[in-house]
């Protein structure tokens, strides 16, 4: 749909939507994605949801970091900022993010851009396929959607390069809609602190997490809660050496007691 507005996404789709399709998609309320017939940790309760809602949002408040993007509800620079930093660290996609919204600010001024220009600017992050893919969104959004990017998950993920996480920090970031994100900070919080069981990337365990990360989110919170998902997976619920000593949360974190009781 159109309208007025370190990761792992792939693309869903290298297929457009037709721009009568665009138009029909811009206020289409989005289906609930099959997410709420599925057998759950028995460690899920509304109980334990509102005790990490609570410590996230206060730690964020007090903890949170400072990145261009969030300074910003602009969906054209939000997308920039999270098709830079797919499996790309933070500390260098600052730097690059204001150097490539200095010189393509739009989605015009990029859509006008040379491909190989484009491609010259975003070096060296790496994953080079990703600004081809910015540029094909630019010029599609430009000639068929009247520049404004799509406000829901279906029109989101009919563009090349964005899977379901991307579509929903857009959502939640530039949209304000509390829309669930799973990258892999904020699947290793809910993994250890609800013991969700197997793979994360393979059912079931895929399910349960994107169902916890759509219920954990409080009403009319998603864009705050999700940043503060994505800080603390990153900087304190850490893959290697996580400060569970140091969490308000550790006593009801399985996965914290097992580490406090191994030092």
């Amino acid at each position: 749909m159109c309208t007025d507005a370190k990761r792992t996404d792939s693309p869903i789709s290298n297929d457009f939507l037709s721009p009568a399709t665009c138009q029909q998609l811009v206020t289409r309320k989005q289906p609930d994605q099959n997410l709420h017939q599925i057998e759950l940790p028995p460690l899920v309760t509304a109980q334990r949801i509102q005790k990490l809602q609570q410590y996230l949002l206060q730690w964020y408040q007090e903890n949170g970091r400072d990145l261009p993007w969030r300074h910003t509800q602009d969906p054209y620079k939000i997308l920039v900022s999270e098709m830079m930093l797919h499996q790309t660290q933070v500390d260098r996609v600052v730097p690059k993010y204001q150097e490539f919204l200095a010189v393509y600010p739009t989605f015009e001024t990029l859509a006008a851009a040379k491909v190989e220009d484009v491609q010259d600017l975003w070096r060296p992050l790496g994953y080079n396929f990703r600004p081809g893919r910015l540029h094909q969104i630019a010029q599609y959004v430009v000639t068929q959607c009247n520049g404004k990017l799509p406000n829901n998950i279906e029109g989101l993920m009919a563009l090349p390069g964005i899977g379901r996480y991307t579509a929903g920090a857009i959502l939640s970031f530039a949209f304000q809609q509390d829309a669930p994100i799973l990258d892999t900070n904020a699947q290793r919080i809910l993994q250890r602190y609800f013991d969700v069981t197997g793979d994360p990337f393979r059912v079931p365990a895929k399910k349960q997490l994107w169902y916890l990360a759509e219920r954990v989110i409080p009403s009319g919170k998603g864009y705050v809660f999700n940043q503060a998902l994505l800080d603390f997976g990153a900087l304190h619920c850490k893959a290697r050496n996580p400060s569970c000593g140091l969490c308000g949360l550790y006593r009801l974190c399985p996965f914290g007691q097992s580490q406090l009781a191994a030092l």
